[in-house]
């Protein structure tokens, strides 16, 4: 009795991996502008925007092309990194990001917003499943924010 229910364990663990490890992100609800985006109640998510958010945006001295292009070049090479949705170039992309060992995804949501003569940049990471993330959304945001930034950087 004892090693069916260990093999039952086993089993429902090994589906409930596969289930968040292929896990869709349906674009329709994950692709959200980060400038109007809802906080969700939850601590498993990171808001970078002037208007209550966690941090204030970025303002970069780039044009919006010039960031688009970093942007583009930098998350290209980043691990787990899956564009879902939008394009940097048109201001407004959805990109997942999977955990290394479990696959959890993250939804990651940027705008560009041409301003005077640079570009501000506004991000929304959240976590698709758990409450909480413990801080691996406000890391990631601080972590690429830091590479653009020394990118646009002559």
């Amino acid at each position: 009795m004892r090693l069916l229910i260990l093999a039952l364990a086993l089993a429902l663990s090994t589906l409930v991996l596969l289930v968040i490890r292929l896990a869709p992100m349906p674009p329709d609800r994950w692709h959200l502008d980060p400038s109007m985006a809802e906080r969700p109640g939850t601590p498993n998510a990171y808001l970078l925007r002037d208007r209550d958010g966690d941090g204030p945006s970025m303002l970069f001295a780039a044009s919006p092309a010039a960031v688009a292009q970093a942007l583009d070049q930098m998350l290209a090479t980043a691990p787990r990194v899956t564009r879902i949705a939008g394009s940097a170039a048109e201001g407004l992309v959805t990109y997942v990001q999977r955990s290394r060992i479990l696959g959890f995804p993250d939804a990651i949501s940027i705008r560009l917003t041409p301003e005077n003569d640079g570009t501000r940049v506004e991000i929304f990471s959240r976590s698709r499943f758990g409450y909480g993330d413990a801080g691996v959304n406000r890391a990631r945001v601080i972590r690429w924010m830091d590479r653009l930034g020394q990118t646009l950087t002559p």
